[in-house]
């Protein structure tokens, strides 16, 4: 039965059933199948710090909205016409301005195609326009879809952090360089068609670059602003989606005004909600099939399973890349993430792979797989967005993946790359300072010593608390001030309780300091005895 069941999800999968109902019937069925546990098992994760008490839950919303604002507004345009100022000179130069303009702006999308539809609606007519081949022109603005993902306030770095539990604010810093590396691939692949083709060439006027910079001047600002926020500690990460989205509605709205308060936000407030709660559906749904998997031990299981055939770090990383470039195909990067970095994290460690190095290099491999052939996502979304038969985007991306697949292994095979930043920001207390001294023992025992035992002579009351000058007021936990021995026992205070009563439990009449401490009482012990261990 339970592998019919299999078959049957399986083939709805196939045949595009959503993928959140394929992950909640699953971890339903899973769950059931255990011993002593119900069906609702799968939904313990769901309402834990894992999900919803998750303080950067929040961030997801407002990242979401600030990217459909600025894709409903003119930044497109802005970010193409400042693109094409200041490098459309190169050879190759309006390729070079797709991809510097999608790389910039799939920071605030995620990935999600709203950048095929938003910069390569434009520049895929100018591209043709200017003479580039439409196999070159095709596959550089799917390429370019998902281009960015490395490059800080991206989504899926907030949302790795979140599982992988590493700190995003140094995930934003391991991400530049590989970032910088696979934009310079393919501009140089850019630069080197259009050396080829001689393609045409925008001249350089500094009086139109600088005009076009200081009309996108906001959108070039917030990526330096919410940076500057982030690492000089002025924003945290929840603080800086918040000042992500009040800024991108701000500028929008009231200083462009490409957004009409009354006729477009509501529009793009829906819109924007939407693919949240898409995303939110399927993150819900994945962390219940998530906890079983972690339930039943697989990644130890799986760790077995590859130590007889795998060794080294470099063998590791190999399977990893190809795995994960198969999961970028077949899956949505939010869903890969929250069911994969569980089950690789604890693998990696393993192997001694850095966390924020493994990051970068998983967050790659879904970059390239969205438009890997033959099922990653964006083939599809560019297909359907220029009309062209999907045999003809597999064979335009061809030369693209190869060249990211290149920055992979670079990546991959030079941790460097991803921990040269990182290295250059310290945890808080990390900073350096005078060297604590320190704290100098007396020389024998002492009431510093009475939760450890082993006192010896010469203890006074001013011991009793560890500090100097105290009294019989302080010899309870809480140090107080006006207490009387009514209070040093443990709950409310009898009006005329004796040292009978210190100990718990009821006393019994006759008793001395002897009987203090828990135990046989000896001749002659003093406050030196108070403490709960022999007497010396």
């Amino acid at each position: 039965m339970d592998g019919l069941l299999i078959v049957l999800l399986v083939l709805l999968a196939l045949i595009g059933a959503p993928l959140f109902t394929i992950f909640g019937a699953a971890s339903m069925l899973l769950f059931s199948a255990l011993p002593d546990t119900s069906i609702m098992g799968a939904a313990n994760d769901v309402f834990s710090e894992k999900f919803a008490d998750s303080p950067l839950l929040v961030t997801i919303p407002l990242f979401t909205f600030a990217g459909y604002l600025m894709a409903e507004s003119g930044t497109p345009r802005r970010l193409v016409a400042m693109s094409r100022a200041w490098v459309g000179w190169m050879p190759g130069g309006l390729a070079i301005v797709c991809i510097l303009a999608s790389a910039f702006f799939t920071t605030f999308t995620g990935g999600s195609g709203i950048t095929i539809v938003a910069i390569g609606g434009l520049l895929y007519p100018a591209l043709i326009a200017d003479d580039y081949d439409e196999k070159f022109s095709l596959g550089l603005v799917t390429t370019s879809g998902s281009l960015g993902l490395l490059f800080p306030p991206s989504l899926p770095i907030v949302l790795y952090g979140v599982v992988a539990g590493v700190m995003i604010e140094r995930l934003f810093l391991a991400g530049i360089l590989p970032g910088i590396l696979t934009v310079g691939a393919l501009s140089l692949y850019a630069i080197h068609t259009g050396i080829r083709h001689k393609m045409k060439r925008t001249p350089f006027r500094a009086d139109a670059a600088f005009k076009a910079l200081w009309q996108g001047k906001w959108e070039v600002m917030l990526p330096i602003v919410l940076l500057a926020g982030l690492y000089l500690g002025w924003l945290r990460i929840h603080e800086a989606a918040a000042f992500t989205a009040i800024y991108v509605l701000v500028i929008e709205v009231f200083i462009y005004k490409d957004i009409s308060f009354r006729r477009d936000l509501p529009r793009v407030i829906r819109e924007s909600m939407t693919l949240v709660g898409a995303i939110l559906a399927i993150l819900m749904t994945a962390i219940g099939f998530t906890a079983y998997l972690i339930q039943a031990q697989v990644p130890m299981k799986i760790l077995d399973a590859m130590s007889t055939y795998i060794s080294s770090p470099v063998m590791f990383l190999l399977v990893l890349n190809l795995f994960l470039l198969v999961v970028g195909m077949l899956m949505d990067i939010f869903s890969a993430i929250v069911v994969v970095v569980p089950l690789i994290v604890p693998i990696a460690a393993q192997f001694g792979i850095n966390p924020y190095h493994l990051g970068i290099v998983f967050l790659l491999n879904l970059e390239i797989g969205y438009m890997t052939p033959p099922v990653g996502l964006n083939l599809f979304i560019s297909s359907f967005r220029f009309d062209k038969p999907i045999t003809l985007i597999y064979r335009s991306v061809v030369p693209f993946v190869a060249l990211l697949l290149i920055a992979l292994l670079v990546t991959t095979y030079v941790p460097s790359l991803s921990t040269a930043m990182v290295g250059l920001m310290t945890d808080p207390g990390e900073e350096s300072g005078a060297p604590v001294a320190p704290a100098q023992q007396p020389s024998g025992p002492s009431l510093d010593d009475l939760d450890n035992g082993g006192a010896g002579g010469g203890e006074t009351l001013d011991d009793l608390g560890g500090g100097g000058g105290e009294t019989l007021d302080d010899l309870d936990l809480g140090g107080s001030q006006g207490e009387t021995l009514d209070d040093l026992e443990p709950g409310p205070a009898q009006p005329g309780e004796t040292l009978d009563d210190l100990e718990p439990g009821p006393a019994q009449p006759g008793e001395t300091l002897d009987d203090f401490e828990p135990g046989p009482a000896r001749p002659g012990e003093t406050l030196d005895d108070l403490e709960p261990a022999p007497a010396n």
